[in-house]
């Protein structure tokens, strides 16, 4: 069953075509690859997805329950309500907090205490703080940060910061989990490592995960299912034994011979 669908998704900025008629459909517990030369519009079409853009044209619908929901033009703190979650290409932590308070503060959407019980500190905001710092703690044992929780985010090593970014996404109790290159700037052991913690969370939590990344070794040996973009355009779709053998993919990534 579907749990996400594009629908000829275009975006336009300017007289630029970053994205062009882009059509894909994810299954529930998919883990689907998305790759192409830089500049293919691959972040793009994760903002238009998670609503940092809105498209020019063509639609993003999520169904999650067996009911649609239009996802197109949507903001993102609605997006992230109705179950998505990501990171990003370039690391975006909150640098001055600790690892811990990374990830708390994702559970905010989710907080049961008002402003009053802040406030007087009634039982029930000291009750829900207490279940916020357990969560946050299993989180961060999960991607192996537990250690490092009263550490600034800014000092962690980069594969640290990546791992960090991944567990606060976690924290919103995503349906569906975007990573943009989440392998970006990591050795091969961290690659390896990181390979199998996508696959140890997509089975734990039941994850739809749709992934950008440059490093084919852990697409080809995670991914089910690839798609391609080239010049914004959807050229080629498939299994990992289909798409290193697709002539469009060679050519994109090469170049044509003279």
């Amino acid at each position: 069953m579907s749990i996400l669908e594009i629908r000829q998704l275009t975006k336009n900025f300017g007289g630029i075509a970053a994205v062009v008629d882009v059509d894909m459909v994810v299954e529930k517990g998919d883990l689907v690859g998305l790759i192409g030369p830089n500049g293919a519009g691959k972040t793009t079409l994760f903002n238009l997805i998670t609503g940092v853009y809105a498209p020019t044209s063509g639609e993003i619908v999520f169904t999650p329950y067996n009911k649609a929901i239009l996802l197109s033009g949507k903001k993102p703190w609605w997006i992230t309500r109705q179950g998505f979650a990501r990171t990003f290409q370039n690391i975006r932590l909150f640098k001055e907090l600790s690892v811990l308070d990374n990830v708390r503060i994702a559970m905010h959407k989710d907080i049961k205490y008002g402003v009053f019980s802040s406030i007087l500190r009634l039982p029930a905001y000291y009750k829900e703080e207490d279940r916020v710092f357990t969560k946050a703690l299993e989180l961060l044992d999960i991607v192996g940060l537990k250690e490092k929780q009263a550490e600034l985010a800014k000092n962690l090593p980069y594969g640290q910061q990546r791992r960090l970014e991944i567990a606060r996404a976690l924290a919103t109790d995503p349906t569906v989990l975007f990573l943009d290159e989440p392998a970006a700037g990591m050795n091969p052991q961290e690659t390896a490592d990181l390979t199998r913690l996508i696959g140890e969370l997509r089975q734990r939590f039941g994850l739809t995960i749709i992934l950008i990344e440059h490093d084919m070794s852990l697409v080809m040996n995670l991914c089910e299912r690839i798609y391609v973009l080239d010049y914004g355009r959807l050229i080629a779709k498939g299994s990992p034994d289909e798409i290193k053998n697709n002539q469009k993919v060679i050519e994109a990534y090469l170049g044509e011979e003279v």
